[in-house]
């Protein structure tokens, strides 16, 4: 979807500037919120993708104006609602007044180690042969999405190569939706800055991105 997270070229924002020494949390509170974000996730009621949309769907207003972890909280709130494990009424009142549903099952706390190593792998096998190869020219879709993708924007309607073909991984437009993880073949395509950019841009960039098969045409 073309949300407010999908700044990719956008004018206005200003550079990036990169802190030094950046720690992993900058206040206490925002290790509670991974903490709580992960527990939550890892009741089952949701996939990742379902995970990821949610905060894309923040009104841009509110994400702009939200730090990295509020993000993630109000988005945990969203999916909360949505599957019945929390009500408006409860939040407001910050305690448990409401009925809610039973998860289908809970992180404990000397679980979660093994849980965290063994990750969430969403590499699948695909039984159609990889439609391209290595080498050769591509040009992403140009298509505007109501729901979720992980297509940038700015990679849209762009020619690029390409560099390696991967594997079969679950694909996040039908998978953040409950359609099903239909998994399809994955890329590197590596496009110049100039494609992506235009004129200015510097000639000795490139950008490379990983894309699902129906992402890409041949060119």
């Amino acid at each position: 979807m073309n949300g407010p997270q999908d700044l990719g070229g956008q004018m206005g924002f200003g550079p990036i500037a990169p802190e030094t020494n950046e720690p992993y949390f900058h206040a206490e509170w925002e290790k509670r919120a991974l903490g709580v974000t992960l527990c939550a996730g890892a009741m089952g009621a949701w996939n990742i993708d379902e995970s990821r949309h949610a905060r894309e769907s923040l009104h841009p207003a509110d994400y702009y104006a939200s730090s990295y972890y509020e993000i993630w909280i109000k988005a945990l709130e969203t999916l909360l609602k949505r599957h019945d494990f929390v009500t408006t009424r409860d939040l407001a009142e910050g305690d448990a007044v409401d009925p809610a549903a039973t998860p289908k099952r809970v992180l404990k706390a000397e679980n979660v180690p093994a849980a965290l190593a063994k990750g969430g792998p969403c590499n699948r096998p695909v039984a159609s042969p990889a439609r391209f190869v290595a080498g050769q020219r591509v040009r992403t879709r140009n298509f505007h999405p109501t729901g979720h993708t992980r297509l940038p924007r700015y990679a849209r309607g762009k020619e690029g190569v390409i560099d390696a073909v991967r594997e079969g991984f679950v694909f996040p437009d039908s998978n953040a939706h409950g359609e099903g993880e239909n998994p399809r073949w994955v890329y590197t395509v590596v496009f110049s800055a100039a494609e992506l950019w235009g004129e200015g841009a510097d000639p000795t960039l490139e950008v490379s991105i990983d894309a699902w098969e129906s992402y890409l045409e041949p060119a």
